[in-house]
């Protein structure tokens, strides 16, 4: 791949930068609960700030398809931020209320307008009015064709944040150079997995499938691609299985995982997910954990720090291994090539 545009190549100082960031966080009580996500943020924002640049930060929560949906407000993420900054982030509701004298300030939740998940070229236009330059950074989100990941580089001059940078340094290095065997491990309930699926099959050595996903597949599916039963109730992976995938774990040079085995928030179903994250860990394998519920899993086992990288995406790492780029990498590269 042709060397990235950082933000570091931008000359942003003393401008407006529209930042793209993955704020979509737990939250309990209108509390977030787990800010991994936003504390990743803080290298680029702090670069702006010393770059004296005004920074307007962009993100979604959730799925509220369009609609307001005040159960999914960014409130709590700027309430979270402004602890971490010692100071205050203002939010707006509407793009025309933004005050751009502020040093740094919010948009409500991107997905409250239509224009956001259908990439509308109007409302790509009002982002893109706000401000100089635009910044991703939100390498989770990045395979979708969203106007604030492939809309905004049509109209601004863009470039990476260093968060971002860092998942395509690590992931590349995975990708390319794997130790072998690798090892996919997948599951939870979304279908879009089994996709990326088709197109690792040639690059692993075997996959694993748990979870809700292990009941979607094609049971005559490649040798190579190993399922998982489910116990009676549907809600976890029988202990059978835990000890055949924990066959192949043990004999793995790389081991990459993103989805639960069931439903580990409850501890009557976490027997699954949790044996498989101890044979990762325990196997000496490079490990590599993908995605907001695969990481609250291992956070609520108390094995985050046991992992060798937790990227921010799931479906995005799993695009970026198969395709060794993404559709918003594609769109600063085309702006910048034009």
């Amino acid at each position: 791949m042709e060397t990235l545009p950082s933000v570091k190549d931008l000359s942003v100082k003393q401008k407006t930068v529209l930042l793209r960031t993955n704020y979509d966080v737990s939250l309990k009580n209108g509390e977030v609960t787990s800010g991994t996500r936003i504390d990743e943020s803080l290298a680029t924002i702090n670069y702006l700030f010393g770059q004296q640049a005004k920074i307007i930060l962009l993100s979604h929560l959730g799925r509220p398809e369009g609609k307001v949906n005040p159960g999914l407000s960014l409130k709590p993420v700027v309430n979270y931020l402004g602890q971490l900054l010692k100071k205050e982030v203002p939010l707006f509701s509407t793009i025309n209320e933004i005050d751009k004298n502020q040093p740094m300030v919010m948009l409500e939740n991107l997905r409250f307008w239509s224009g956001e998940e259908n990439n509308d070229l109007n409302f790509t236009k009002s982002l893109a009015n706000l401000g100089d330059f635009f910044i991703n950074d939100a390498f989770a989100c990045s395979h979708r064709q969203h106007a604030s990941i492939v809309g905004l580089p049509q109209f601004l001059p863009s470039a990476l944040g260093l968060d971002f940078l860092k998942e395509v340094e690590v992931l590349s290095g995975v990708r390319e150079n794997p130790r072998r065997p690798v090892t996919l491990i997948l599951g939870g309930a979304k279908e879009d997995k089994l996709e990326v699926m088709e197109k690792l099959l040639d690059w692993a050595n075997a996959i694993l499938i748990g979870g809700k996903l292990s009941q979607l597949i094609n049971r005559s599916s490649p040798t190579k691609v190993i399922m998982a039963c489910l116990n009676p109730d549907g809600k976890d992976i029988t202990l059978e299985s835990v000890e055949k995938f924990k066959k192949i774990i043990v004999q793995s040079g790389t081991i990459v995982w993103a989805g639960p085995m069931g439903y580990y928030e409850d501890e009557k179903w976490s027997m699954g997910t949790r044996e498989i994250a101890k044979a990762i860990i325990g196997s000496g394998a490079y490990t590599v954990v993908g995605g907001g519920d695969t990481e609250a899993a291992l956070t609520k086992f108390g094995l985050t720090n046991k992992i060798n990288y937790i990227s921010s995406g799931g479906g995005a790492m799993f695009e970026f291994l198969a395709q060794g780029t993404l559709p918003g990498i594609e769109a600063i590269l085309k702006k910048q090539n034009d």
